[in-house]
């Protein structure tokens, strides 16, 4: 058969990139405010997971309701559970309540819907990850490392790459030396911002974001940007040749051809040959 019946198109992030970063942080501690402002002064994207039953008026504990919009803009807000409980003990009518009053108060909050969340204290079952999407939930983190850049194939048990304590930098490096375009890497990085006000150790993630960070091949994402965004490539509609396809979403999303970097427009056809 004549190659060239057959081209390869390869699924590209956005602009043609084929490595992203996210970073993943819970529980809303004040120390999100220090963190946040070192994510921004590398364009670093984060994602924050909050208790929406335990907000500190005073924001000496943890940050207020008032300052969420503000203090998380430009990055995402998500789910955490309302109270904290090891939801795997909990009746599953109280897990329900639990996620559900805890999306309401941050939708409250930040200004728009609330689609993701991590599992409080890594507690989860297969009947709670079952119900989870009928509660508005499109991915949740578990705990533990994989010390990989694979894309998950289940959102509802998404195991990062590390905890920022685990051989972060070394990690860090393995992945900007990353060049084979044939695949999709992704590094993910979680933990808790109070980690670094506990260990007096803000230097690790300075050090680790000025490395990372501001990089022209790496895109940097929230944790519900990188979901939405795989979900509307596998979306695409090609002809059954490939030399065509159809988006259907709202969105762009990019793909390699055998020659090329195509943008495909949302709601456009672009002709790939």
């Amino acid at each position: 058969m004549d190659r060239d019946l057959i081209p390869t198109m390869y699924t590209c992030f956005p602009q043609g990139k084929h490595k992203a970063l996210t970073m993943s942080y819970d529980d809303g501690r004040v120390y999100d405010r220090k963190l946040v402002e070192i994510f921004n002064k590398y364009g670093i994207k984060g994602t924050f997971h909050i208790n929406g039953g335990r907000f500190d008026d005073s924001g000496e504990y943890t940050i207020s309701f008032d300052e969420v919009k503000t203090l998380y803009k430009g990055h995402e807000v998500s789910c955490h559970t309302y109270t904290h409980p090891t939801i795997e003990r909990c009746p599953l009518p109280q897990v329900v309540q639990q996620v559900i009053e805890d999306r309401k108060i941050l939708e409250k909050a930040c200004g728009y819907p609330v689609r993701g969340m991590s599992y409080p204290n890594g507690s989860y079952s297969e009947d709670i990850k079952k119900f989870l999407p009928g509660c508005g939930i499109e991915y949740s983190r578990v705990v533990g490392d994989t010390h990989d850049f694979k894309i998950p194939t289940d959102f509802l048990e998404w195991k990062a790459t590390c905890h920022h304590s685990k051989n972060l930098m070394e990690n860090a490096k393995r992945f900007a030396e990353l060049n084979k375009r044939q695949y999709l890497y992704l590094m993910y990085v979680w933990g808790h911002s109070y980690e670094f006000g506990d260990n007096d150790d803000w230097g690790l993630i300075e050090e680790f974001c000025e490395f990372i960070g501001n990089r022209d091949d790496i895109w940097y994402a929230t944790n519900i940007e990188i979901v939405d965004y795989l979900n509307a490539a596998k979306n695409l509609k090609y002809t059954a040749v490939c030399d065509k396809v159809y988006n259907p979403n709202a969105m762009s999303v990019w793909i390699q051809t055998p020659t090329k970097i195509l943008e495909i427009p949302g709601g456009q056809t672009v002709e790939l040959l």
